[in-house]
């Protein structure tokens, strides 16, 4: 393949660089890329691999653009809330470069179709913000040889790493995901609008080193960084002994299933809808209406009658509760809250219920009142 005229000038700057310079601007568009997420990590990846000529990026993303993603998605923008998010990121991107091919996927990464999905692509860049994709996303690649490039976020942290073939994997660096309430995500926690900016460009340029085969990839170190203090540091990794993730041979059908609660507690999951609560409430029935949430989300909004006992608290308080009293538990989006009727099933709480789609669907079909964040 050739670059056009009108690729000539696009990519100018990059021609210049002896580093990249026709041969290494022609890898690039023979390049394909597979972007996990479309949100703040995924929204400046997809922009600058785009802008930089990657010949194909795939775009995977099951969620609908909401306003709370505007302060820190700039890919999507107010006419797009409601949306799937790879199709304004695929009309963004297509806006910005088109001379390349973006592939949008409106379908989340699953054991049944990882391999098939990222068997397409030569390289895989996720911004996933929960752990057991980002196991999933590790173990397929391993499994099919494909390099892959990690991003995170915290609040004001972030960190970068590559993963390469012949490198320590994820498992290497998290052998085990953490303890409910230990590491919330972003919609839980919060995180400062510019900082996935920030680490999603070392992402992206990661990912343009690599596939240009230039300069010293992260692979076996872990780039850290702090906002609050602008201090960036690197530790170093390796591939540990006995890691099962780096054999590749680890079973796909246990991984989407990694962060959720023990398979013995499904039996006590039982959940109710944002209607069938509030008829529920105002039946005049007992019940201990709990939320797992942190103090600062239940400050934009709660449910009145709930109590709030935030997620890494309730092995303390639930001490003082009936295990036999009738118990109604939510969170934001109902991941917190089953975390939290998982540990109270093993605790011998016997009538537990979850709050289906959390205070979203409270807000969403029972009171707009409440703000969506």
């Amino acid at each position: 393949m050739e670059l056009t005229p009108d690729e000539r000038g696009r990519y100018a700057r990059h021609l210049l660089l002896p580093e990249v310079g026709l041969a290494g601007q022609l890898r690039l568009k023979n390049a394909s890329v597979l972007v996990v997420g479309a949100g703040g990590l995924g929204s400046p990846v997809a922009t600058y691999l785009a802008c930089a000529g990657v010949g194909k990026l795939g775009i995977l993303d099951d969620d609908r653009v909401e306003r709370s993603n505007l302060q820190r998605q700039p890919l999507h923008a107010t006419p797009d809330l409601g949306r799937l998010k790879v199709d304004s990121a695929r009309e963004r991107l297509a806006a910005l470069n088109p001379e390349i091919e973006v592939e949008a996927l409106p379908e989340r990464l699953t054991m049944r179709n990882a391999e098939e999905i990222v068997g397409r692509y030569g390289l895989v860049v996720s911004g996933a913000d929960n752990f057991a994709a980002r196991y999933l996303v590790s173990d397929v690649c391993v499994r099919l040889e494909k390099p892959w490039v990690h991003g995170a976020l915290h609040r004001f942290d972030g960190e970068v790493t590559l993963f390469a073939p012949g490198g320590p994997c994820y498992r290497c660096l998290h052998p085990g995901p953490p303890a409910p309430g230990e590491s919330p995500s972003c919609a839980e926690a919060g995180v400062l609008g510019v900082l996935p900016g920030i680490v999603g460009s070392l992402m992206a340029t990661e990912a343009l080193k690599f596939l240009l085969g230039i300069g010293d990839g992260l692979s076996g170190r872990l780039l850290l960084i702090d906002a609050l203090s602008m201090n960036f540091r690197t530790v170093r990794f390796s591939a540990q002994p006995g890691c099962t993730g780096c054999t590749g041979t680890l079973p796909l059908e246990d991984l989407s299933e990694e962060c959720a609660p023990p398979a013995s507690n499904l039996r006590f999951m039982k959940e109710i809808t944002a209607p069938q609560l509030k008829a529920l409430l105002g039946s005049g029935e007992e019940l201990r209406l709990i939320d797992v949430r942190e103090p600062d989300e239940w400050a934009i909004g709660h449910i009145d009658g709930a109590t709030l006992v935030p997620l890494a608290t309730v092995p303390a308080t639930c001490a003082s509760w009936d295990p036999d009293e009738k118990i109604v538990l939510m969170c934001r989006s109902g991941k917190r809250s089953s975390d939290a009727l998982a540990y109270l099933a093993q605790q011998g709480f016997t009538d537990l219920t979850n709050l289906r789609g959390g205070i979203l669907a409270w807000s969403d079909q029972v009171d707009p009142s409440i703000p969506k964040y």
